[in-house]
C-alpha cells in the first residue's frame, strides 16, 4: 500500500499493496489501520485484521499448518473477548427479533427482555461463562416424586415431579398450571439449571415435571432404545400422560440445549395439536452440523467436545448388556467426539444412513415455520455450542409466533451475573417472567402471536 492511500475497492488490484485483497476481504477504508512510517511503508494490523486473515482458506486442510492457524484464530478470539471485558462496556441490551405485537407483549409482561444483561466481569467470554456455571452455580433444594411410565415399545421413562401441593395461588390440584422441563444432552433433573427453573416455577405456585431422557434418569433400560433430538415419540408420550392426568391444567414446555431442540421438533411435528400453551427454549443448537463444526475447533474440542463424548460413552457402557444387541458397543466406546459418537451410535440406533442425515433431521431451524404455539428462544452470540451465524434471525422476523432473544454474552446455559454468580441469573429470571406471563395472560399471548383461540384449547 502506498503512503497516499489510494482508494481500494477490495478487488486486490491496488498498486503496492502489502497484502492483496482476497474476495470478501474488508475494505482498507472500512476496517484496516493504515500507518505510514518514515522510511518504510507498512500496515499495522489490529486484532480484527488478524482475525479476518485467519478466516482465509488454509493451505493444508487438516494438516499441521491448518491446525496451528485454527488454534491461533481461537486464541485471537479469546483475546478480543478479554479486551472487551477489560476496556469495553459490559452492559448491553439483548436483541429481540420478533413481530411488533409479540414484542409489545414481552416488554409489557416480561420486562427482562428489555433490560441490559451485565455478565460477570471476571468471567469473560462464552467458554468461561459455560464452564464457570457448572462449577459455581448453586443447587436449590428440590424434593422430587419419581414416576416411571411405560412406552409403546415396552420401554420406560422417568419423570420427576414437584406437585407443589401447598400452592396458595393455585390450591386446586386439577387446575394448577404445569411446567414441563426438558434437560440437555447428558442432563437430568439434578442439573443446576433445572433446579433453578423448578425453584422459579414453584415459588409462583406452579407444578413442575422433569422429563429425563431414557437412560439418564437413573432408571434401567427395558428395551435397547435411548433417545435423540430428532425422535419426539417419548416426548409425545409424556405430554399425553400429563394432559390425561390434568386435562384442565394449562401446560407449558421449556427445553434447554438438546432439550430445546427436542421441544422445537415436537412443536413442529404436532402443530396445533401440541397441547402446550407456549414453549421456551434456552441455548438451543439451531443447526446441528454448524454446532458440531464449532465444537470441533481446537479449544472447544479440548474443553467441551471430548468431555461430552466421554459422558455419552459412559451412559452407553452403563447399559451395555441391553444395547450390545443392536450396536457394536466396543466401537462406540472408542468415540472421542460427539460427531464420532453420533456416527457410531445415534445414526445406527435410529436408522439414519450417516450422522449427517441425522443432523439434518435434528436441526430445528428448518422446521420453525411448522410451529403454531408462541415460542420464546434465548441464545447468546458467544455460545460455543450454537454459533451466531446459524441463529434463525430471518425466520424469527417473519413468523408471528416466534421471538428470538440474543444476548451478546452468556455462553452455553451460562448467563452469569454479579461478582459471585451462584444464585439466580439472567436465564432464571427470563424463565420465571415468561412462564408467568404465559399462564397469567394466555389470551393476550395468543392475540400477540395471531393464534386463534381454538388452536391451543
Amino acid at each position: 500500500m502506498n503512503s497516499t492511500r489510494p482508494p481500494c475497492k477490495g478487488e486486490g488490484n491496488t498498486p503496492n499493496c502489502v497484502t492483496q485483497c482476497n474476495p470478501g476481504y474488508p475494505s482498507y477504508t472500512k476496517d484496516k489501520s493504515f500507518v505510514p512510517i518514515k522510511g518504510r511503508r507498512r500496515t499495522l494490523p489490529n486484532i480484527t485484521d488478524l482475525t479476518e486473515l485467519m478466516k482465509l482458506d488454509f493451505p493444508d486442510p487438516g494438516g499441521p499448518i491448518s491446525r496451528t492457524l485454527t488454534w491461533f484464530r481461537d486464541w485471537l478470539a479469546g483475546l478480543k473477548e478479554t479486551r472487551f471485558f477489560l476496556s469495553g462496556p459490559l452492559s448491553l441490551t439483548p436483541v429481540l427479533v420478533c413481530s411488533d405485537a409479540f414484542r409489545v407483549f414481552l416488554q409489557r409482561h416480561c420486562p427482562v427482555v428489555a433490560e441490559p444483561f451485565s455478565p460477570t466481569p471476571w468471567c469473560w467470554g462464552g467458554r468461561l461463562q459455560t464452564l464457570v456455571r457448572v462449577l459455581i452455580k448453586s443447587s436449590p433444594q428440590v424434593d422430587y416424586r419419581n414416576e416411571l411410565i411405560r412406552t409403546a415399545d415396552g420401554g420406560q421413562i422417568s419423570l420427576d415431579w414437584v406437585d407443589n401441593g401447598d400452592s396458595a395461588a393455585y390450591p386446586e390440584c386439577y387446575s394448577r398450571p404445569t411446567v414441563l422441563i426438558l434437560p440437555g444432552l447428558t442432563g437430568n433433573s439434578r442439573q443446576t439449571y433445572v433446579l433453578h427453573a423448578v425453584s422459579q416455577a414453584t415459588r409462583r405456585g406452579y407444578r413442575c415435571v422433569v422429563f429425563n431422557n431414557r437412560g439418564f434418569g437413573g432408571e434401567e433400560l427395558l428395551t435397547p432404545v435411548t433417545f435423540c433430538a430428532a425422535d419426539t415419540s417419548d416426548l409425545e408420550r409424556v405430554v399425553l400422560h400429563v394432559r390425561e392426568l390434568f386435562p384442565q391444567a394449562p401446560l407449558l414446555g421449556t427445553g434447554v440445549s438438546l432439550g430445546g431442540m427436542l421441544l422445537l421438533n415436537y412443536l413442529a411435528r404436532k402443530g396445533s395439536e401440541a397441547g402446550l400453551v407456549a414453549g421456551l427454549t434456552m441455548s438451543v443448537s439451531w443447526d446441528t452440523l454448524e454446532s458440531c463444526a464449532s465444537l470441533e475447533q481446537p479449544i472447544n474440542r479440548l474443553i467441551f467436545n471430548r468431555h461430552l463424548a466421554s459422558n455419552l460413552c459412559q451412559a452407553i457402557n452403563r447399559h451395555r448388556k441391553m444395547l450390545e444387541t443392536v450396536v457394536d458397543v466396543d466401537h462406540v466406546l472408542k468415540a472421542r467426539t460427539i460427531r464420532e459418537f453420533d456416527e457410531r451410535y445415534t445414526s445406527v440406533m435410529f436408522g439414519y444412513k450417516s450422522c449427517l442425515d441425522y443432523y439434518q433431521e435434528a436441526s430445528p431451524n428448518y422446521k420453525l415455520p411448522r410451529t403454531t404455539v408462541p415460542i420464546l428462544c434465548l441464545n447468546a452470540a458467544d455460545d460455543p455450542f450454537s454459533p451466531k451465524h446459524a441463529l434463525p434471525v430471518a425466520l424469527a422476523k417473519r413468523l408471528p409466533n416466534v421471538a428470538l432473544l440474543v444476548t451478546s454474552h452468556g455462553g452455553h446455559i451460562g448467563y452469569l451475573e454479579g461478582l459471585y454468580p451462584r444464585g439466580e441469573g439472567y436465564m432464571d429470571r427470563l424463565f420465571g417472567q415468561f412462564i408467568q406471563a404465559a399462564f397469567d395472560h394466555p389470551g393476550d399471548l395468543k392475540g400477540a402471536c395471531s393464534i386463534k383461540e381454538e388452536l391451543l384449547d
